[in-house]
């Protein structure tokens, strides 16, 4: 199977549009304005050589590249350009499995791997103008973190027969699904490189994470995984809203407003959906940069608006008192398709006003 990742894809759409910023240093992030508060949505590789990353916060990124060009986020535009990818990926013949925007795997029945690979490139460029690299696997870990090898425009295979002399001796946070909690956690206990993660013990690796991600990390010290790809249509688990304060919530009124304002936005979201939410989370970002997070299970799934603010400013509750707030973000889960209505039946009603 192949992974294929389009290379600094919101960045290349944005030259795209505007060929004078080749070469150039460009961040995309917020509202394109560094003396607001937003983080970093992508940038070019030439930002990236400034220590520029995904996540940072924009005013941090402008100082890093003083020479930068920052533009506001265009989502429309880059999921256009995104699906023109896929429909080009779709036209291999390969099984697609969309991932997001800029990446997907590829299911394909070939002797010759990277022939396929370099078509595929030579496809997706043809037709949009745009680079990918891609990353050949005999699973979809293998393929994914092979990807990375690849970058930029490049090609990288990686098997059974080559991840220990490729992964062996990297740190854990290297591979897919290891953030830096996880790696923190693993190096409690002694595992530090992916090696050392093959050759644990898996009742060490289930007491410390349980018996379903134990097992997880187990295989994953090995690069065991998937090795089905599905082009099942992706249909969302549930929707998100979140706003950045340019200044500080500070009073629990103005938090109560802000959540039932971010209930408004994602509630018209799931409508369009037409299935109810069963689960609300809470994103809380205290100032200056402290994020956690807050969830319930609803009694009913429901799509009431007074049933879901209630809900949302009960996880209020769980906030910590006196402290001021930059950012509040809500996730709304719902039923997917096939599920039953797992609290009985559901309540419906229309959204009244503005949102």
């Amino acid at each position: 199977m192949l992974h294929v990742d389009m290379d600094q894809f919101i960045a290349a759409v944005e030259v795209l549009r505007r060929p004078e910023l080749a070469g150039r240093p460009v961040i995309v992030g917020g509202r394109g304005d560094p003396t607001e508060r937003a983080v970093v949505s992508t940038a070019s590789y030439e930002a990236r050589a400034f220590g520029v990353g995904s996540g940072m916060p924009l005013r941090l990124a402008a100082r890093k590249a003083p020479d930068a060009i920052i533009l506001p986020v265009d989502g429309p535009a880059y999921t256009a350009a995104s699906e023109q990818v896929m429909n080009v990926l779709r036209s291999t013949g390969a099984v697609v499995e969309v991932l997001g925007w800029d990446e997907a795997f590829l299911g394909i029945s070939t002797d010759d791997p990277e022939r396929w690979a370099r078509e595929t490139q030579a496809a997706v460029l043809a037709a949009t103008h745009l680079h990918c690299s891609i990353g050949i696997g005999d699973n979809k870990i293998r393929a994914k973190l092979a990807t990375g090898f690849g970058k930029p425009r490049g090609i990288f295979r990686l098997t059974a027969d080559n991840w220990s002399e490729v992964m062996g001796e990297r740190p854990t946070i290297e591979l897919w699904g290891v953030g830096s909690k996880v790696s923190k956690r693993l190096s409690g206990l002694g595992i530090h490189t992916v090696h050392e993660l093959a050759a644990a013990d898996p009742a060490v690796l289930v007491g410390e994470f349980g018996p379903r991600m134990g097992q997880w990390y187990a295989d994953l010290g090995h690069g065991r995984g998937s090795s089905v790809v599905d082009d099942t249509p992706w249909v969302a688990r549930g929707h998100s809203r979140e706003t950045t304060y340019q200044r500080n919530l500070v009073t629990r009124a103005e938090v109560e407003d802000a959540v039932r304002v971010l209930v408004g936005q994602v509630l018209e979201d799931v409508l369009a959906e037409g299935r109810p939410v069963m689960r609300l989370t809470l994103k809380v970002r205290y100032a200056p940069f402290f994020t956690k997070t807050f969830s319930r299970k609803l009694p009913a799934v429901t799509t009431d608006r007074a049933a879901l603010e209630e809900a949302a400013l009960s996880l209020v509750d769980k906030m910590e008192t006196g402290r001021e707030i930059r950012l509040l973000g809500l996730r709304a889960e719902m039923i997917m398709p096939a599920d039953p209505a797992e609290a009985g039946p559901v309540k419906t009603t229309p959204i009244r006003g503005a949102f």
